[in-house]
């Protein structure tokens, strides 16, 4: 008997079934994105601290970075931020290395998931080219900090890896509150009430 069609969707806890290759926003929900990116690990897992660090924590970094860097940036831009590494709630983070090792198919997964989701929160499918490399500017300082302070790397090969952080100080109080790991309900909440709020001023 010939074999069907393979199976390319996951059925969310939201009771959604989410078509992997052909990704619709009908089927992404906020609390299924949360919960994915609050339980995936940051680095593999090879952190320090009492709890992983997770993709949800990294994008609320992301997001306080980028307007660090970017003051004047809309609620609009901020969720672009917020969101840029949405898809992998279903995907998982594969680290840099491993993703170039991959090559472009997954990369075309992703993009299809990431614009998705974005269509999901009413914004464009692709954001404006300079607002990518505002995101991924932002993206590279985070990573670097993380790497320093919680992955095992020097500053040196942090800045060889990932550039020369450009950020205005943080307060030091605020910045080890962003960079000590989360619990998972914590980083989970701590998403969603900033997924929210900028959608609110998005779309009063």
């Amino acid at each position: 008997m010939a074999r069907g069609k393979e199976r390319a969707w996951q059925r969310m806890l939201s009771g959604r079934r989410l078509d992997l290759l052909d990704p619709s926003p009908l089927d992404i929900e906020l609390s299924d994105i949360a919960h994915g990116l609050a339980r995936v690990a940051r680095w593999n897992g090879q952190t320090l601290g009492d709890y992983p660090f997770s993709v949800a924590q990294h994008s609320v970094l992301v997001l306080e970075i980028f307007k660090a860097l970017n003051p004047e940036v809309d609620a609009r831009a901020q969720l672009y931020a917020l969101l840029h590494d949405a898809p992998e709630y279903v995907t998982g983070d594969l680290i840099s290395p491993f993703k170039a090792a991959i090559g472009g198919n997954y990369k075309d997964v992703e993009n299809r998931l990431l614009g998705a989701v974005y269509l999901r929160f009413s914004l464009g499918a692709l954001p404006p080219p300079a607002l990518t490399r505002q995101i991924k500017k932002a993206d590279k300082e985070a990573a670097y900090f993380e790497a320093v302070n919680l992955a095992g790397f020097d500053a040196g090969e942090g800045r060889r890896l990932f550039g020369e952080p450009t950020v205005p100080a943080f307060d030091i109080e605020a910045f080890d509150r962003l960079i000590r790991p989360w619990p998972t309900r914590e980083a989970h909440d701590i998403f969603v009430a900033a997924v929210e709020n900028l959608a609110a001023a998005v779309h009063p």
